[in-house]
C-alpha cells in the first residue's frame, strides 16, 4: 500500500486563493454578509448554522418573507449553501421543506421584480442636456453617453482605464478586460463609432473628456472634488446611481412604480434601441456580451409590449 501523500501547506494555500477568486470580489462580499447576518440570526435562536437543519433555514427564509425581495431570498439560500460546500458538508438546498417554504412566500408576497427602467435615445438626450462645460459635466456626459453606446455594465464602466480605449478615425476601439460573462478574463474589444450629432456622440465626449481632465493613464471615469480637482483614483461603481439620480432630477425624468432608475438602464436603453432598429439577435448580444438569448431578449419583449401589441389589430 503506497503511503499518502501531505502537500506543502504552500501549494494548498496557493489552491484556495485561486478557488476565492472563482468569484468576484462583489459576490463573494454580498455572500459572506449573508452567511453573517444567517449565523446572527441563528445565535439569536440557539440554532445550530452549520450544518444547518432544513428547517432553520426554511424558518429563517420565512422571517424575511415581508421585508425582503424574492431575489435576495434567493441569494441567502446561494450563500448558506455555499458555505455549507466550503466547509465540506453535505447540505442541499432543494430540500421539499425549504422549497415549499420559498413557493409559499412567493405565492402570499410575491410582486413582480422591480427592473431597471430602460433609458432610451430621448432619455439620454435629455440627461445628457444636463451636463455643462464644467468637470462633472464633462465627466458625466462621456460616462453616460459611453455606457450608452457600449451596452456596458456599471463595473465594466468604472474599470475603463486609458490604455483599454484606442482612437481612430471612425470612432474609437475598447477593451474590456473581463466582464460578469468572461469570469476567465478572456477580454473583448468593443465597435464604438461617432456619432451623426455632436452633443450626442460618445467618442467626442470621451476625447473631451481625456483632455479637460489630462488623464493619460489609469483610470478614466474619476471623482471630481467640489474645488474642481480631479483625483487619480476610480469613481467607485456606487457613485454610478448617485450620478444618474441627479441628472435625471435635473432633466426631469421620472419613471413608473414597477421600475427603478439604474445605471443598467443604459445597458437595457442600448439593447431596446438597437432592436427597434433593426439589429439582429446575434449582433446585439455580441456587442452587450450577452451570454443567455432569453436574457438578452428579455429586454426585447418590453420593446415590444406597445409596438407590436395585437391589440393595434382589433380597430379601437
Amino acid at each position: 500500500m503506497s503511503e499518502l501523500t501531505v502537500l506543502p501547506a504552500a501549494d494548498l494555500t496557493l489552491a484556495a486563493d485561486y478557488a476565492r477568486q472563482a468569484l468576484s470580489p462583489a459576490t463573494l462580499k454580498a455572500y459572506a454578509t449573508d452567511w453573517a447576518e444567517f449565523s446572527a440570526w441563528c445565535q439569536q435562536r440557539r440554532a445550530t448554522a452549520l450544518p444547518a437543519d432544513p428547517t432553520t433555514v426554511a424558518a429563517y427564509l420565512a422571517s424575511l418573507a415581508v421585508s425582503h425581495a424574492r431575489s435576495t431570498l434567493r441569494r441567502r439560500l446561494v450563500a448558506i449553501t455555499r458555505a455549507h460546500r466550503m466547509k465540506g458538508v453535505a447540505w442541499t438546498a432543494p430540500h421539499p421543506v425549504i422549497r415549499d417554504t420559498l413557493a409559499g412566500i412567493f405565492r402570499r408576497h410575491g410582486m413582480p421584480q422591480r427592473r431597471a427602467a430602460a433609458i432610451g435615445t430621448a432619455e439620454l438626450r435629455k440627461l445628457v442636456a444636463t451636463c455643462g462645460t464644467d468637470l462633472a459635466g464633462l465627466r458625466d456626459r462621456a460616462l453616460l453617453l459611453l455606457g450608452f453606446a457600449g451596452a456596458l455594465r456599471r463595473s465594466e464602466l468604472v474599470a475603463v482605464q486609458r490604455e483599454h480605449i484606442t482612437f481612430t478615425p471612425d470612432g474609437m476601439k475598447l477593451l474590456i478586460p473581463r466582464a460578469k460573462s468572461d469570469q476567465q478574463g478572456h477580454g473583448v474589444e468593443l465597435g464604438i463609432p461617432r456619432g451623426m450629432k455632436a452633443e450626442t456622440c460618445p467618442v467626442r465626449a470621451v476625447e473631451i473628456w481625456l483632455r479637460a481632465s489630462e488623464c493619460q493613464y489609469g483610470p478614466v471615469f474619476r471623482k471630481v472634488d467640489r474645488w474642481g480637482t480631479v483625483e487619480l483614483t476610480a469613481l467607485h461603481a456606487y457613485a454610478l446611481p448617485k450620478i444618474l439620480t441627479r441628472r435625471a432630477a435635473i432633466a426631469g425624468l421620472t419613471h413608473t412604480g414597477l421600475e427603478r432608475l439604474s445605471p443598467h438602464g443604459l445597458r437595457a436603453g442600448f439593447v431596446t434601441e438597437a432592436y427597434k432598429a433593426g439589429a439582429r439577435d446575434e449582433a446585439i448580444m455580441e456587442h452587450s456580451r450577452h451570454k443567455d438569448l432569453k436574457t438578452m431578449r428579455g429586454y426585447v419583449r418590453r420593446a415590444k409590449l406597445v409596438c407590436d401589441s395585437p391589440a393595434k389589430l382589433v380597430g379601437l
